[in-house]
This record gives C-alpha cells, structure tokens and sequence, in this order.
C-alpha cells in the first residue's frame, strides 16, 4: 500500500511559460516508495529496445576485456542498447561508488571509493582502438575521498588517449572541480569539458549536499578561464520545475559561458530514487531547445531520451568542426 503524502509538503504553482500548473512534492526525507504519485508513463517514452546484435555483442566483449565501466550500465541509461549496438560507450572511471548520494542517481555510493586503477587511461586506449573510436566521453564518479578528487587520473587518462591515438577528439563530464583542479585537466587539453547542474535552483534538494548551483557555475566558468574552448551542461526535467525555472537555469549557464546546453526526461531508475513529478512532451522539449537556441547556446539537445553523453559528437559538430564527427563515437 502506497503511503500518503502529508498536505504540507504538496505546493502548487502556476506555469507561465508553458500554461499549466505543476504540482511540486518536497520529498526531503521522504521514503521514495510512492509511484502512485507518479503520472503513467506516455507513449513516447515507451522505447523499444533494439535487438542486441554482433556490434553490441562485440562492444560488451571488448569492454569486458579490458576491465572496464560505463555509465551505460552504471546509470541505467535508457540509450545503452542503441549505443551499444552503434559500437559505442562512455567510459567511467575511477570505479563504481561515488562518494555522493544524490537522489536521482542510481549509481551505488560510499564514503570511499574504489582504489585507483594506474593503467586504466591505457586500457581505454585500447578499447578506444578496437571500437575505431575517433570521439571518446569519458566520465566518473564523484570522488571526495581523494586529494584532488580524482582531477589528476582524468588528466592522465586524456594523456593516454592523445598519445595512442593522434587526432582523437576528446570530451569529458566531471565533478564540480575547482579552478586548481582543473588547471592540469586544462593542460592535458581535452576538447570539451561538461559539468552538470542537474537540474534548476529550486531542486537542487536532490542532488547531493555537498553539490550546488553556484559550485557548478563555478566549474564551467574556470573551464573556460583556463582556456578549455566548449563546455556543456545538462538538466533533467520532469522534477516538478516550471518553466521559467528552466528558463532562468539557460540564462545563467549562458552566463557562465557554456556553449552546449543537453535537456531530458528525468527516468526513475529504481524505487530507492525520487519518483517522476512530470513526464515532458516531445513538443514541450521542442520549444524549450527553440528558447535555448534564441539565448545563445551553439548547440542544445532536446528530447525525452537525451542524456549528456548521447550524441555528443554531434553536438559538439558546429564548435569543433566536422571532423568530429568522423568515424564512430564514444557517445
């Protein structure tokens, strides 16, 4: 039996931007059993998984092989089987616990972390190599438990990969580093840098509390301090948001400099997460990607399905050139 939800942490607000009104849970605290509360899941996001195939067969295999993670797998991401099956991932590193709990993320977490793998840049390298990869993401968990939190291997990793294949195109998504821990990712030159704020200010509440809006403003802006060309950050919607909230989020990342702006359904991964407020049309994402091409972005995605890593070569396309977009993609 599903519980009930006490009157006082039910608000309801009225939507200017897209003419509704939104019914927001503060489930601080709150047990995350209640998908009654959640609206029935519409067609389109009914996806279809496709037939796993020799590719995607052959992608699990080499990854296997060399021992390593991705965020497909470790986030349940609703993409894996089209990627896979492309013969693409994005590469996680530094393990699978993350030293942040944030409430959406369906990636395990601990106080520490895994031990640091010395040669995993090597094995990406590799993998990188049998996927005839010319664009590579590469991500992590959170990893406070550390000096540096983690900033050191993903310099390296970028080393390796630049050393072993020449002219690969190379993006990253990390934590909220700060500008000193930033500076040698900057001088191992990746080609793009994302950081994502999640979600807008008002939800903050569901990220991890050593997470913020400001400390992720804050990163994106030192990237392009320190000479990192593209930046990029996401926001999941459905989390009860309005629409000027989302509107206001966009203001400020283009603020802060970031020149790619990725938008999707936020997708419950298990009952141990916050439940979905909302479920956003197609044509709604279609009009806030319309509204971030108008504040400036070079390249906004948009759909249910969009996640930070998926299709990244093409987004990063119109900045980097189209070599980018060549060959297959880590993506």
């Amino acid at each position: 039996m599903e519980p009930s939800v006490p009157t006082h942490l039910v608000t309801v607000t009225k939507d200017d931007f897209c003419g509704s009104f939104v019914v927001v849970l503060h489930l601080i605290g709150y047990t995350y059993s209640v998908d009654a509360l959640s609206p029935p899941k519409p067609a389109w996001l009914r996806l279809r998984l496709p037939p796993g195939d020799e590719a995607g067969r052959r992608t699990a295999l080499i990854l296997e092989r060399q021992g390593l993670r991705t965020v497909c797998d470790e986030a349940r991401c609703p993409n894996k089987g089209e990627c896979w099956n492309a013969g693409t991932a994005a590469f996680m590193l530094m393990g699978d616990l993350c030293t942040r709990n944030c409430r959406f993320c369906a990636v395990a977490s601990s106080r520490q972390g895994r031990e640091l793998r010395p040669d995993e840049g090597a094995a990406i390298t590799r993998a990188a190599r049998e996927l005839e990869l010319s664009y590579v993401v590469l991500t992590s968990v959170d990893r406070d438990d550390l000096d540096d939190r983690g900033a050191g291997h993903f310099a390296s990793c970028v080393t390796a990969l630049k050393a072993g294949i020449p002219g690969i195109k190379i993006e990253l998504l990390t934590p909220d580093y700060t500008q000193a821990e930033l500076a040698g990712i900057a001088g191992a030159a990746p080609h793009v840098l994302a950081h994502n704020v999640e979600t807008v200010r008002a939800f903050q509440w569901v990220r991890a509390s050593r997470a913020s809006f400001d400390a992720s403003l804050a990163t994106l802006r030192a990237a392009k301090a320190l000479g990192i060309k593209v930046t990029k950050s996401s926001l999941l919607l459905g989390l009860g948001e309005t629409g000027n909230a989302v509107l206001s989020a966009m203001d400020e990342l283009r603020e802060a400099g970031v020149d790619i702006l990725v938008m999707g359904q936020y997708l419950r991964p298990s009952k141990k997460q916050i439940p979905v407020a909302e479920y956003i049309s197609p044509a709604q994402f279609d009009a806030y990607a319309e509204e971030g091409r108008n504040r400036g972005f070079a390249s906004v995605v948009a759909s249910p399905f969009a996640r930070t890593s998926y299709h990244a070569a093409a987004a990063a396309r119109e900045i980097l050139g189209e070599e980018a977009a060549g060959g297959r993609h880590a993506d």
